[in-house]
């Protein structure tokens, strides 16, 4: 009996140390093993980040580089190409310039794609132009219209006093009017050249400008 008691004994024992030790040593292990994985990520994404930092930087003009923390928009490259005009006016770089005085030749564009040349050459040609400035055309058309729509209406809402029924409902086909123009706008940003996109219309500042 006394020999069963002691088996039992050192078989609880062994087994409270096996649990010990896979509690004890086991999860400290997975939580390293993460910690370290996640680490590994950071770095991983801090050296990607840094990376296109520097492609993001050799893109801009010398001027405007190295400068990582500050906020630059296309009004700074645009006044960096400004300073560089004028101070190649100064210097006399215009003054020679071959075909001075003569007419420019329109008919192809050194600075766009090739291919998208050719294409624009080739609908210019045929009498078609751009689906981008076709839309243009279509949009301003249609806030022209609008805007004369928008006016007709707040004429009729100061003439009515005090009843705004009329306005009510106007301002209802109106707004959905707007939302159908800013769609338009959307998708004219979508395809126009960069340089070229334009904003929306917004209802607040459109009824603010009328109460001006």
């Amino acid at each position: 009996m006394a020999t069963g008691l002691a088996r039992a004994l050192s078989s609880y024992s062994v087994q409270r140390s096996t649990a010990e030790i896979s509690s004890g040593v086991s999860r400290p292990r997975s939580r390293w093993a993460s910690s370290s994985s996640s680490k590994k990520m950071n770095n991983t994404s801090d050296r990607l980040s840094g990376v296109i930092d520097v492609v993001n930087d050799r893109k801009l003009p010398p001027e405007l580089r190295g400068q990582r923390n500050s906020v630059r928009s296309e009004t700074d490259i645009q006044g960096v190409v400004e300073q560089r005009i004028w101070h190649s006016m100064e210097e006399g770089q215009f003054e020679k310039l071959p075909g001075k005085g003569k007419p420019l030749n329109l008919n192809t564009n050194p600075h766009s794609d090739p291919a998208e040349d050719t294409l624009y050459r080739i609908l210019s040609k045929n009498g078609c132009a751009p689906e981008w400035v076709q839309l243009n055309k279509d949009i301003r058309s249609q806030v022209s219209e609008w805007r004369m729509a928008l006016n007709r209406a707040w004429a009729i809402k100061r003439s009515a006093g005090g009843d705004h029924s009329k306005w009510a409902d106007s301002s209802e086909l109106l707004k959905k009017q707007l939302r159908d123009i800013n769609n338009k706008v959307f998708r004219y940003n979508l395809i126009v050249p960069f340089g070229r996109q334009m904003s929306g219309l917004k209802w607040e500042k459109e009824v603010a400008r009328l109460e001006e």
